[in-house]
C-alpha cells in the first residue's frame, strides 16, 4: 500500500480530514468565496492529472489531488448554491456517513449488518407512522427515481401476480397516469420495465401545476373504453420545477374507485411531513398505496438517503424474493430470517444510508428538523416578496413549496408589453437566462437553475433549503441578478 508504514497512512488520512473540515465546516459558509470555481472542461483537462500511474503517488500528491478537487468543484454546501433539490451539509448525517464508509458493509443480512439491519427496520417503521400507515415495509434505495421505478413493479405485481413468473406476454395492455409536471423517471421506468412510455399518459395540470383530477377521471375511463387495464397512478408531492403538491384525498377518491394502486412520488415535498405548519400540503398520504421520499432534499441529509415505503406489509417479499441458499438460508440458528431484509429488494450489495438519516434525527430531535423546514419556507417566502416588489422580476405563479420561480426582464425590454403570447418577446426573454447563468457560474456568485416549462420562455428556479440561508442572501439573489443582466 504506498509502500507506507500505517503511521504514514494515519497522517495522510489526518491531513485529508483537516481538509475536509476546513472546506466543508469552516469556510463553507465564508460568502466571500465562490460557490464554484469554474472551467471549462478543455481548461479543467489540462489541470488535472487525470492519468493513472503506473508507480504509486505520494501522500503529499494525493493530498494535492485533494485539494483539486475541493479547489474546481462546486460547494454544494454554500449558502448561495439553490441549483438542485438538495443542498447545505448536515455535520451529524455527515458524521454517519463517515462511520458507514469505515465499517464499508453492505445491507442484505443481519450476519454482516446487525446494528444497520435493526437501525433501518425501526426507521422505515417511523417513516411509515409519520405518513399514516398503520402497518407498512420499506427499504433505503439509491435514488427517487429508484423508489419510484418501485412503486411502479409492486403495482403491478399487486394487480398481476403472475407477471413475476410469466412476464408482461401474460398481461393486457396497462397503463399509467401522471403528472404532465411528474418527474421524467416514470417515462424511463416504465420503459425498463417493459410497460413502455407510450403508455405513460399524462394528466393536464392547474395553474399551480397540480394535477386536474376531472382530466384524470376522464383519461383512465378513455383507457378503459380502449380495452386498456389502468393500474397506477402516481401523484407528486413537490412537483420538480413548480413544486406543486398534487391533490391526494381527491385522487385517492379515484383509485379508490377504479381499484388503482396509487403512488405517491413526495421525493422532494415528503420533508413537510416533519412540520406541523405544512405537513398540511400532503393531506391524503395516508391513503397511498406507496410512497417515495428523499430526506437528502428538504430535509438535507448526505446524498444519498431515499426512502421507499408501501402500506402493504408483505408485498416487497412476494414480489421481489427468490430462493438463494449461499446468502438467505433459511436455516440459520441464530436469529430469524426475517432480519435477512435483503430478499425483498432487487439489489444484492446496498449501501447502508441508515445511519446518516438516523443519526441526524437523534442529534436535531424532532423539533430541530421542524424548524429547518420552517425557515426553508420562511425564506421563500421572503424572496417571494421581493420578486413581486423589485422591478424587472416577475413571478411564475405563486409558489407551494420553497421552489420560486421569475423571469426577469432586462431594461431594454421592459418598456414592451408583457404577453406570454407574444412569439417575438418570449424569444427575447428565453435568452435571458442563459446569459445570465454564464455570468453567475464564471464569477461563482450564486448558482440557480433555469428552464422552459409548458411552452412558456425560459425563467428561473430557485431553490431554497439550506438552513445557512439567510434574509440577505434572498436579497442578494435578487441584487445579483439584476447586476447582471440588467444591460443584457
Amino acid at each position: 500500500m504506498n509502500g507506507c508504514h500505517e503511521s504514514d497512512i494515519e497522517t495522510f488520512l489526518k491531513s485529508v480530514f483537516d481538509l475536509v473540515l476546513k472546506e466543508g465546516v469552516t469556510e463553507i459558509n465564508d460568502r466571500s468565496k465562490p460557490v464554484i470555481n469554474f472551467k471549462t472542461p478543455s481548461e479543467l483537462k489540462q489541470i488535472l492529472d487525470l492519468e493513472i500511474p503506473a508507480k504509486p503517488a505520494s501522500h503529499a500528491q494525493l493530498l494535492g489531488y485533494c485539494e483539486q478537487v475541493f479547489k474546481y468543484s462546486v460547494k454544494t454546501g454554500h449558502p448561495r448554491f439553490f441549483n438542485q433539490l438538495y443542498a447545505g451539509l448536515d455535520p451529524y448525517g455527515f458524521a454517519g456517513q463517515v462511520v458507514t464508509d469505515v465499517l464499508n458493509t453492505s445491507i442484505y443480512t443481519y450476519e454482516v449488518a446487525p446494528v444497520f439491519v435493526l437501525m433501518e427496520k425501526y426507521l422505515l417503521d417511523h417513516v411509515c407512522r409519520l405518513i399514516g400507515y398503520s402497518e407498512g415495509d420499506g427499504t433505503f434505495s439509491p435514488g427517487g427515481s429508484y423508489s419510484n421505478m418501485l412503486g411502479m413493479n409492486l403495482a403491478r405485481f399487486h394487480k398481476f401476480p403472475q407477471v413475476s413468473k410469466t412476464g408482461m406476454r401474460a398481461l393486457p395492455r396497462i397503463v399509467i397516469f401522471v403528472s404532465r409536471h411528474s418527474h421524467y423517471s416514470n417515462k424511463k421506468n416504465a420503459s425498463l420495465l417493459g410497460i413502455g412510455s407510450d403508455d405513460v399518459i399524462a394528466v393536464a395540470t392547474d395553474n399551480s401545476g397540480r394535477m386536474d383530477c376531472s382530466d384524470l377521471k376522464q383519461k383512465i375511463e378513455e383507457a378503459e373504453i380502449q380495452g386498456a387495464t389502468p393500474f397506477l397512478v402516481i401523484a407528486t408531492c413537490g412537483t420538480t420545477v413548480l413544486g406543486a403538491f398534487d391533490p391526494l384525498d381527491k385522487i385517492a377518491d379515484i383509485c379508490e374507485d377504479k381499484k388503482i394502486w396509487l403512488h405517491v412520488d413526495a421525493a422532494w415535498g415528503g420533508g413537510v411531513l416533519f412540520s406541523s405548519k405544512y405537513r398540511q400540503l400532503c393531506k391524503g398520504i395516508h391513503r397511498s398505496d406507496s410512497v417515495a421520499w428523499n430526506p437528502h432534499k428538504m430535509l438535507m441529509a448526505p446524498l444519498q438517503c431515499c426512502v421507499f415505503v408501501t402500506k402493504h406489509s408483505n408485498k416487497l417479499e412476494k414480489c421481489h424474493s427468490i430462493e438463494v441458499p449461499y446468502l438467505f438460508q433459511q436455516d440459520k440458528t441464530l436469529y430469524s430470517s426475517e432480519y435477512d431484509i435483503g430478499s425483498k429488494v432487487i439489489q444484492c450489495g446496498r449501501k447502508v444510508d441508515v445511519l446518516k438519516l438516523w443519526l441526524m434525527m437523534k442529534a436535531h430531535g424532532s423539533t430541530g428538523l421542524e424548524a429547518r423546514i420552517n425557515k426553508a419556507f420562511l425564506n421563500a417566502q421572503t424572496l417571494t416578496k421581493l420578486v413581486k416588489v423589485t422591478d424587472g422580476f416577475e413571478l411564475v405563479c405563486q409558489p407551494e413549496c420553497t421552489n420560486v420561480c421569475f423571469w426577469y426582464v432586462p431594461k431594454r425590454l421592459r418598456s414592451l408589453k408583457w404577453s406570454l403570447d407574444d412569439d417575438n418577446f418570449c424569444r427575447k426573454m428565453a435568452q435571458v437566462p442563459p446569459l445570465i447563468k454564464e455570468g453567475m457560474t464564471q464569477s461563482g456568485s450564486l448558482l440557480v437553475g433555469y428552464q422552459p416549462l409548458d411552452g412558456k420562455p425560459s425563467f428561473f428556479r430557485m431553490v431554497v433549503i439550506n438552513d445557512k440561508v439567510t434574509t440577505d442572501d434572498m436579497k442578494f439573489v435578487i441584487k445579483e441578478i439584476d447586476r447582471l443582466g440588467s444591460d443584457l
